[in-house]
């Protein structure tokens, strides 16, 4: 990024976008105690426009955090329950027949479903049919949605956060891999600590209710996103990136020996775009405007651990994904200058 005509300079940028994120963590930490770690990720995929699959035990405060963040960022946000008997019409929208009064002419005239929105809270996604799923594939790629043979774009920003209970499995339809690689991110939601526990159950329980205000709208968001896509990026770090992803593919020449054993499937080259921009987006919100490999490391948890598909081998020995990445992080060098 450089300076412009208008006299603003990456400086002015950096710093604006540094103090936004200031504010808008205040507002958020007003009602979600902790999870520090999980509202950054959310932001950085946001801000890098990602979508986000968050996991969790109930209780945890996964829809709480969308609908605090919609507030905190003035979006027009929407709720979709996902059951086994939900249409994709139920999502997408359909054609319904409208009579006119006057003329009794009939005439179709499209419904838009709870997809046209800024945010979408995907709650439960997991627990409806892989048909239903699939009705976000285009929504989450393209931004636009294909119905009644007409294509309609959806609203800028769009933003997905689908949860997922990782506890109950009857009765759910685990998701694609086309549909997990969509996500930019997988953050698991872990219990609070005792502390933020105390807090939780004397804050939550009283007639406080904290009201979140707006920290910046859809255009600010917008013109922030464009801000991380002029962000440039090293060689560098661009090529540890792609040495990453590569040796999470048992059949490529630069995965370690245990990366054959105990990887069915690697990562794509998505995973690799999740990674740059993911890191992009975070540098620019902690007020930095150089890419670092570190940055890279930061997120390649969130990234990786949807993308990457353990054998049979893994499986059986009860080997984690998260433990996987962890070792290819630690075996896997900073290339040099």
């Amino acid at each position: 990024m450089e300076s412009n005509p208008t006299g603003v300079t990456v400086e002015n940028v950096v710093t604006e976008i540094r103090e936004a994120r200031h504010r808008l963590l205040h507002e958020i930490q007003q009602v979600i105690i902790g999870q520090e770690a999980v509202v950054d990720q959310v932001l950085a995929a946001l801000f890098a426009q990602g979508h986000s699959l968050l996991i969790g035990a109930p209780g945890l405060g996964k829809t709480l955090l969308v609908r605090t963040l919609a507030n905190a960022l003035d979006l027009a946000s929407r709720r979709i329950q996902f059951t086994p008997d939900l249409m994709p019409a139920d999502i997408t929208g359909t054609e319904i027949i409208e009579e006119d009064v006057q003329t009794g002419r009939r005439s179709f005239r499209f419904n838009q479903g709870p997809i046209f929105t800024n945010v979408l809270l995907a709650d439960e996604i997991n627990r409806t049919p892989p048909k239903t799923q699939a009705a976000l594939l285009e929504a989450m790629q393209e931004r636009c949605v294909t119905a009644a043979g007409e294509t309609r774009p959806l609203p800028n920003p769009f933003l997905v956060l689908a949860t997922q209970n990782p506890i109950e499995l009857e009765g759910t339809y685990p998701l694609p891999e086309a549909q997990l690689d969509r996500f930019m991110f997988a953050i698991n939601i872990d219990y609070p600590s005792a502390t933020e526990e105390v807090r939780i159950l004397l804050e939550t329980t009283g007639s406080n209710n904290p009201q979140v205000a707006p920290v910046m709208n859809a255009a600010t968001i917008v013109h922030f996103q464009n801000m991380v896509r002029q962000l440039p990026v090293s060689q560098h770090v661009a090529t540890y990136a792609a040495t990453l992803i590569r040796a999470s593919r048992p059949e490529a020449p630069e995965a370690p020996p245990y990366i054959r054993q105990l990887v069915r499937w690697g990562a794509g080259p998505r995973g690799g775009q999740c990674l740059l921009m993911a890191a992009k987006a975070y540098a620019l919100l902690e007020g930095r405007h150089t890419i670092s490999c570190a940055d890279i490391r930061r997120f390649a948890l969130p990234v990786l651990r949807h993308r990457i598909f353990r054998s049979f081998v893994a499986v059986s020995d009860n080997t984690t994904t998260d433990s996987i990445i962890d070792k290819l992080l630690n075996d896997i060098p900073e290339p040099k200058y």
